[in-house]
């Protein structure tokens, strides 16, 4: 039988994503919704303005919205998917997990505590067991996982590919669409014929989050990596699909030939959210490009492209669907994790 799954924040951007996603799973059944105290007592159909580009699906469009509090949401639900903005995330989820709750985060709040896991599970799986610490250490009957900030996921699995090498130091400089921001985060006349060289927080949770991410779980205490890294952050006038440059240098030789072959053998896993490939390679100079690879791997893959040796290492560029894989698709991907280990 399908998992009963619930969505915070169900009518923001991510949460609409989640719903697209979830509701043709076959291992997930949509359950409950919860949005703002505004939005509590109506219909999904009339609470969200509905964005995402399909329609909305029927026998959700009628559920009626709750509000996010524990006690709203039927005990029989054994999954929530929470899509809300960290200062919210920050207050509510952990209620959710000391009420018995599982729940799969794509908000930032907690993402970088020791017990929490922070997890893409083609890079590190075996991170999910801090749930066990976070449980004795805690006391919940629930437990929380979280996935990284969408600009995050897009650069982390290509270096997950080139460790064997010995990452050293890593220079990420980002170009991200506007959907990242949320319906209401950059206005038309902030964006248009411009590009914004600043993105709040962002920086620190590329250059903390990549660290942690490829760190070492021993079981009990996580790690983190190593390498040094240094984020740039920049919006620029794309709807969706997170562009980045980047330049690694590794403790051995690495030529562009064997960061590419690297790339393109790094598996993914079994899981139905996880692409094969999972790292699309281009020999095309000019690619991956936001408007034509945005969608590989319905969205779930990574394009890598221009590898090449430079002064300051090997340097790169890639690309990643900002909604799909760096939000609601990573949360999916994490509940089938879960799914898959046991958890739920």
């Amino acid at each position: 039988m399908a998992v009963r799954a619930g969505v915070l924040g169900a009518t923001g951007a991510v949460g609409q994503r989640l719903i697209q996603l979830l509701d043709p799973h076959p291992d997930f059944e949509i359950a409950a919704l919860t949005a703002s105290e505004s939005s509590a007592g109506k219909s999904y159909r009339q609470a969200a303005k509905w964005r995402v580009d399909s329609p909305i699906p029927n026998d959700v469009a009628d559920m009626t919205v709750r509000e996010t509090d524990p006690d709203d949401v039927p005990n029989d639900v054994d999954l929530i998917f929470s899509s809300l903005p960290s200062s919210v995330g920050a207050e509510v989820e952990p209620g959710f997990c000391e009420a018995g709750y599982v729940v799969s985060s794509n908000s930032s709040n907690g993402r970088m505590d020791d017990d929490i896991p922070l997890v893409i599970p083609e890079v590190n799986p075996e991170h999910i067991d801090l749930l066990e610490v976070q449980r004795d250490e805690r006391g919940w009957d629930g437990a929380m996982v979280k996935n990284p900030n969408c600009s995050t996921i897009t650069f982390v699995p290509t270096l997950a590919a080139l460790t064997d090498y010995g990452l050293e130091k890593v220079h990420v400089s980002t170009l991200q669409a506007v959907s990242g921001a949320g319906y209401d985060g950059v206005t038309s006349m902030e964006i248009i014929d411009n590009a914004i060289p600043y993105i709040g927080s962002e920086e620190d949770k590329l250059e903390t989050e990549s660290r942690k991410l490829l760190g070492e779980f021993d079981g009990a205490e996580l790690t983190h990596n190593g390498m040094e890294v240094a984020a740039s952050c920049n919006r620029i006038p794309t709807i969706d699909g997170h562009l980045e440059n980047v330049w690694v240098e590794t403790e051995e030789d690495l030529t562009a030939d064997a960061a590419a072959e690297a790339m393109r053998e790094y598996p993914s896993l079994d899981l139905r959210s996880s692409p094969e490939p999972l790292i699309h390679v281009f020999e095309e100079p000019d690619r991956p490009q936001p408007r034509m690879d945005r969608t590989l791997g319905g969205g779930m893959a990574v394009a890598a492209g221009g590898l090449q040796e430079s002064p300051f290492g090997l340097q790169y560029n890639c690309l990643a669907h900002n909604t799909i894989r760096g939000a609601a698709g990573a949360s999916v991907l994490n509940g089938e994790l879960l799914l898959d280990q046991g958890y739920i």
